[in-house]
């Protein structure tokens, strides 16, 4: 089976209200798709990047008891507070070599919550109604351990509240009349966030003690990189802060990627615009020149640089 870019939810500061709505918690985790063509499963990510080494335990097509299929989801870890953690779920997502598999497996426990179906028994089921598919993943999908459900809920605004109460990352909000369209996105999926977050590029770092203590990020519009806050805070420990100093010691540069100049660059060496990070923030702060309020890195990513720009 050829992988599939999936259909995307919209931004809205607002939840929309209609019967025609149901409303479902938004995961902080790693979109995956999982595709089975009846004899092996192979899982990829939104960007078309294989995953199925990473995530062993989806391996098993059981969880469907389907002869085929295309399941959407989304892979979350959990946190020591309970909470899905997309920083947990990247030391899974970010491994790279297979013998490193079995040991971050006992260390990261995953589920993959699934939420949509789009080709099942040798059938596509993208034009069928958002109603329709959801059905048959009640009839097909088997929860296990690893594999579970999304649940949908009639009250958005209910649902909002106690995500918003337990600093969870948002809802998606979904049209039951909606047809899934491939590689898009359009007001029939909505998502509406608890804070923001956004995949930027890192153009520079600060250091203390021969160490990196914050990076400063940026992205692109009409080709050119804007900075729009300096990085210092989140979920990085100080293995991973050590680990950064190594990685942007070998593409450190004398020249600045950045477009425009900032007071928080003060002090900042420069390196070459290659890696990305998911970066949370309460609001952006557009009397300082669009930057990020109280921003924090949740983990590092392998976006491409040129597809981080301003929405």
């Amino acid at each position: 089976m050829k992988p599939i870019i999936p259909f995307e939810p919209v931004r809205s500061d607002s939840v929309p209200k209609g019967r025609q709505w149901i409303y479902q918690v938004k995961w902080d985790g790693v979109r995956i798709l999982s595709y089975f063509d009846g004899a092996k499963i192979r899982l990829y990510n939104r960007h078309l990047n294989e995953r199925t080494m990473q995530f062993p335990e989806l391996t098993d097509p059981s969880y469907c008891s389907a002869s085929s299929f295309i399941l959407d989801g989304e892979v979350i870890a959990l946190a020591a507070d309970g909470k899905p953690s997309f920083h947990e779920v990247m030391r899974r997502d970010g491994i790279r070599r297979p013998e490193n598999v079995s040991v971050a497996q006992k260390e990261v426990s995953i589920t993959y919550m699934i939420f949509d179906i789009v080709y099942l028994n040798g059938e596509w089921l993208n034009n069928r109604p958002l109603s329709d598919r959801l059905e048959l993943l009640q009839e097909f999908v088997i929860p296990t351990p690893s594999v579970q459900l999304v649940a949908s809920h009639p009250d958005g605004e209910s649902l909002f509240r106690v995500v918003e109460q337990n600093g969870m990352e948002g809802i998606v909000c979904k049209d039951r009349n909606s047809t899934y369209e491939i590689g898009r996105k359009d007001g029939r999926w909505v998502k509406v966030k608890n804070y923001g977050d956004v995949v930027a590029v890192i153009g520079g770092y600060t250091m203390r003690g021969g160490v990196v203590n914050a990076v400063l990020a940026g992205l692109y519009s009409g080709g050119k990189l804007y900075f729009i806050g300096k990085v210092g805070t989140g979920k990085l420990t100080a293995a991973d802060w050590r680990e950064i100093t190594k990685v942007v010691a070998q593409i450190s540069t004398l020249d600045c990627p950045f477009a425009n100049r900032h007071p928080d660059m003060r002090g900042a060496h420069w390196c070459k615009p290659i890696l990305t990070a998911k970066i949370q923030y309460t609001e952006w702060r557009w009397q300082e020149g669009r930057t990020m309020r109280q921003p924090s890195i949740q983990a590092f990513v392998t976006v491409p640089p040129h597809e981080c720009t301003f929405a």
